[in-house]
């Protein structure tokens, strides 16, 4: 089954650790990282630029709005995404929690939604509705 963990991080604290502590956790993080791709569980990810740099698009009353954000009230913002390959949500909690990033921050995981028949439906729908 596939997995989305969304791992968050305080900046705030990031940016009170010095360089070589910084280095030092990043290490950590990517030879984990390497270890479950070489096992097969890390389909994809990638690590997010600080959210200070991120723009939020709502729709409201008709149109579409654009903020700087994420301004949630919180501490820790989103700082990457990995795709996650598991037997469940057990094994997908095992792996994470041993993910050196917990410790920078929480980790939410969730599983992908299949929506291969839905796209499949959406699909026969648009074309029958060209068709007349």
């Amino acid at each position: 089954m596939k997995y989305i963990c969304l791992g968050h991080m305080d900046e705030k604290k990031w940016e009170t650790m010095s360089e070589n502590e910084q280095n030092a956790f990043m290490d950590e993080c990517f030879a984990y990282d390497d270890e479950l791709r070489e096992k097969g569980h890390v389909v994809g990810g990638e690590a997010l630029q600080s959210a200070q740099s991120a723009v939020i698009l709502r729709y409201h009353k008709g149109k579409v709005t654009i903020t700087d954000g994420p301004f949630a009230e919180t501490k820790e913002q989103l700082g990457g995404i990995l795709r996650l390959e598991a037997r469940d949500l057990n094994h997908a909690i095992e792996l994470i929690s041993k993910h050196p990033g917990v410790r920078g921050g929480p980790f939410e995981i969730r599983p992908v939604a299949d929506f291969t028949a839905l796209v499949a439906e959406s699909k026969r729908r648009r074309a029958r509705s060209k068709r007349g």
